[in-house]
Formats: C-alpha cells, sequence, structure tokens
C-alpha cells in the first residue's frame, strides 16, 4: 500500500482549561490524505479551522496525539522529542501554505516572490514557475510589486508561491474569501486543478459548503460536541 502524505489519530488540541472563558479544544479522531486527494474542512467562523490549518502546518503543537505522520515521517515523535527544527525543515520541505490575507513580500515582484522557497531550498526550477504564472493568468504580472496587484491577483500569486516548491501537502485558509461571488469558483477550480497537476494533496478550511461540494471535493465538518470541537465526516 502506498505511503500516506498525511495520516493522523487521536489528536487532541487544547487551550485554556475546559469551562473556562477562552477555552478552545479540537479533537482529531483520524484524518488521512493520499497523494493528489483533497477534502475540504467547513464550518461557521471560529470554529478552529485556522487553528486545523497551524496544526497540519506544524505551527502548533498538540496536547496529545497518537499518530501523526507525514509520507514517512513520524512527526509525533518528533514533537515529543521537542525537534522543533526537524519540523521546520519538514514544513519548508514539504508542506505549502495558501493564507487568506495573501501574506507575500511587499519588498520584491510577485515571480520573486513566487520563487523565494525555491531559492531557500537549491530547487530552483523556472519552467514550472512558468507553468503556474501562466495558469494562474500571472504572466505578464511577474514584474509586479503586490501593492501594484489586485486582490484577486494577489491571491493567484500567494496559490503559485505554495506550489511553487512541489509540496506533498497543500493547506489552503479560505483562498478564495477575498475574492467575491464572481471570481471564488474560478480561483478554486485552478487551485484544485494545479494541486492536482502537482500530485499534492490538499486540505481546504472554508465557511463555502456549497462551492466545494459542487467542485465534488470531499468534507470534514468542524462540530462542537461536549465542550469541544470536533472533525466530523
Amino acid at each position: 500500500m502506498a505511503v500516506p502524505t498525511l495520516l493522523i489519530r487521536q489528536l487532541r488540541y487544547q487551550r485554556g482549561a475546559v469551562g473556562t472563558e477562552g477555552a478552545f479544544a479540537l479533537n482529531i479522531e483520524e484524518l488521512a490524505l493520499q497523494p493528489g486527494e483533497t477534502v475540504g474542512v467547513v464550518g461557521p467562523s471560529g470554529c478552529g479551522k485556522s487553528t486545523l490549518i497551524d496544526l497540519l502546518a506544524l505551527l502548533r503543537r498538540p496536547t496529545s496525539v497518537d499518530t501523526f505522520q507525514l509520507l514517512d515521517r513520524d512527526v509525533a515523535s518528533l514533537w515529543r522529542r521537542n525537534a522543533t527544527d526537524a519540523c521546520t525543515d519538514l514544513r519548508a520541505r514539504h508542506i505549502g501554505v495558501v493564507l487568506q490575507t495573501g501574506g507575500l513580500l511587499n519588498s520584491v515582484t510577485a515571480r520573486e516572490n513566487v520563487m523565494l522557497s525555491q531559492r531557500l531550498l537549491g530547487r530552483v526550477d523556472a519552467s514550472w514557475v512558468d507553468t503556474l504564472f501562466d495558469a494562474l493568468d500571472l504572466a505578464a504580472l511577474g514584474h509586479r510589486r503586490p501593492a501594484q496587484l489586485s486582490i484577486g491577483q494577489r491571491q493567484r500569486v500567494a496559490v503559485a508561491r505554495a506550489l511553487a516548491h512541489r509540496p506533498a501537502l497543500v493547506l489552503a485558509d479560505e483562498p478564495t474569501a477575498s475574492l467575491g461571488i464572481d471570481h471564488a469558483p474560478g480561483a478554486l477550480d485552478l487551485l484544485l486543478g494545479l494541486a492536482s497537476t502537482s500530485g499534492a494533496a490538499m486540505v481546504i478550511v472554508s465557511h463555502d459548503t456549497e462551492l466545494l461540494r459542487e467542485r465534488g471535493v470531499r468534507l470534514r465538518h468542524c462540530v462542537a460536541r461536549n465542550g469541544m470541537v470536533e472533525l466530523a465526516q
């Protein structure tokens, strides 16, 4: 059987004591993704979707976890050994994140933003960047800085940047929220198509259940139960 891109079992993240003001708990019984597979995580604002992205991106440490495997690496063991440098390296090499706000560097051009991860990893692949820019209708805009781009253009650059180093896992946090009803479907189609082309597994968190369902994306729901949020089927 092929090694899954991501496999999580019995993960719990807790902030504050249960029952106290501001407390929050997220429980994942199981989450598994094969290469090229996409899952959408849906739920209302404040249900923990962004916290989930941080956990999957290895930016937050779970309170407890039985299994957390990224490719062939035992991330749960790395957390237990406080091997944060190894987690940082895994994130840089194998995870791409599309932020809701874009998160681009204003001091460099769109193309330089996209190629940054390739340069840091010593894996420059200009032809793949060209492919991304062509697919995202950005070919004529690579020389512009983020401030010279529209909101939609900046978000497409953020998609290209997340995919530039060919990550095994792509995490998209409300990737179409800033695009408006007219542009969101097309942007989602591009993201799904490019992730599939690169063979990446992908988690998309969104409040737009219907848009994901229309695209045939398998859904998981953030559901509040017994004082915690569970990632339900």
